[in-house]
């Protein structure tokens, strides 16, 4: 288990990296919840008695308190039935000025790690030591009491973080005057709107000084002129010393404010380096997954009134030659096979649509077009050209629905035609777009 220190540490930031002062340091730390509510019940009135036992068998016992003011713990634990691993032997160290970024699926464990570097919870096995006063905004709203006032709640987390009335009272306009609430703040919290509460919560973790700060995803709830200036007090607090844990499906913000980056996996750890290499294989994994979930297009099923059947799909270069991966931003052909029934086609609509790993990408459709199909043949190809593909993900996903242009009836419907995207590096969002950067002197004063 780890115990905050209640002050915070002095210790100035120093120029060397190998030189700054550790204040997290995770050592095969693990934590395993129960499924079943009854049997977690039990599992916990058995685990208080055992530590509560005297006589009990523990080979690593409980470490008072040592000079600088940490205790920690260790324990062996095994799963139970009913119980799995939400962190499993998870190690890392944090220094002065340093950001760590902590990524993964839903579900990996980021929170429950951040909720036992805050004290909430604490480890089955393992040794966490933090070292300063700890601020945190772990999710939406927490800590709040939403019957009391803002006022009031920021005396109460302002004393759970340590600080007395006199200096929670010195404090107080600095908080409401950051979190821009203060026609607000004599009203009880569960008046707030999100982003009310969300900009009250930042406001006094980062108004009482931490040494370290922990943030779960709850910036994006703020407007943009609100996460600007967030960032910016980030920025101001990094030159100072302050270390931070930023959590977050934005992978814009993970490359562009963290030192590093922890990947997450079920649990365990997935990756702890890079952001680059971080980021590159979080995208992939999550690529990856989709694609097994999703499986192949299948060409033997019809979706759909079957007068006109695709039978094939594949992906060309401009001259004609098959390709299974394009570089970000390039062109290609993709070419549908189709089957005509006996009775006659006359102009049909060709849809087709595109998603990447955030939703969709593309859609568009022959009716557009001031191109017709015309009467088709008992066999033949739709043939469609893009002449730039500004997707910067791992991989494409197509699928092409054929309608009456009369009627719009369905004849027929494939998806999962995937297409491979090698990335751009020099690009981080989902498109490759053509830009030129440049600066201009002006006459203007």
């Amino acid at each position: 288990m780890s115990v905050l220190s209640a002050a915070p540490l002095t210790t100035p930031p120093c120029s060397s990296p190998s030189n700054r002062e550790v204040l997290v340091r995770v050592e095969g730390v693990s934590k395993k919840f129960c499924r079943n509510l009854k049997k977690s019940l039990w599992y916990g009135v058995r685990d208080v008695a055992s530590e509560l036992n005297p006589f009990r068998r523990n080979t690593e016992p409980c470490k008072l308190p040592d000079a600088t003011g940490l205790r920690t713990s260790t324990a062996e634990s095994s799963l139970r039935d009913g119980e799995f691993w939400a962190n499993q032997n998870l190690s890392f160290e944090l220094r002065r000025g340093e950001c760590l970024g902590l990524i993964g699926h839903n579900g990996a464990g980021k929170t429950t790690l951040l909720k036992m570097l805050n004290g909430l919870i604490k480890p089955d096995t393992g040794r966490i030591e933090m070292r300063g006063r700890v601020g945190a905004l772990i999710a939406l709203g927490a800590g709040f009491n939403p019957i009391l006032t803002g006022r009031e709640n920021i005396y109460v987390n302002g004393s759970i973080l340590g600080l007395s009335t006199r200096d929670i009272e010195d404090k107080m306009d600095e908080i409401i005057d950051f979190a821009e609430i203060r026609d607000f703040i004599d009203s009880p919290v569960q008046s707030y709107s999100s982003g009310m509460a969300v900009r009250l919560g930042f406001s006094i973790a980062v108004k009482t000084e931490p040494d370290v700060l922990l943030l779960d995803e709850v910036l994006a709830v703020g407007d943009p002129a609100f996460q600007a200036k967030c960032f910016n007090t980030l920025s101001e607090f990094r030159k100072r010393g302050t270390a931070f844990i930023l959590v977050s499906h934005n992978m814009h913000q993970i490359s562009r404010y963290a030192t590093s980056v922890l990947y997450l996996k079920k649990g365990g750890v997935r990756y702890l380096g890079s952001p680059e290499e971080g980021i590159r294989q979080f995208l992939n994994d999550m690529e990856g997954g989709e694609q097994a979930a999703q499986g192949e297009c299948d060409w033997s099923r019809v979706h759909g009134s079957g007068k006109v059947v695709f039978t094939s799909g594949c992906f060309m270069d401009r001259s004609g030659q098959p390709i299974v991966e394009i570089k970000a931003g390039e062109g290609f052909i993709l070419e549908i096979g189709f089957r005509r029934a006996s009775q006659e086609t006359v102009d049909p609509i060709l849809d087709v649509a595109v998603r990447d790993n955030e939703g969709v990408f593309f859609r568009g459709s022959s009716a557009a077009s001031p191109m017709k199909f015309g009467s088709l043949p008992e066999f033949g190809k739709f043939r469609v050209e893009f002449e730039a593909m500004p997707a910067n993900t791992g991989a494409l996903e197509f699928s092409f629905c054929l309608l009456d242009g009369d009627t719009a009836e369905v004849m027929d419907w494939k998806s999962n035609l995937r297409l491979k995207v090698e990335r751009s590096p020099a690009f981080i969002g989902r498109t490759v777009l053509p830009v030129h950067w440049k600066m201009i002197e002006s006459l203007e004063r």
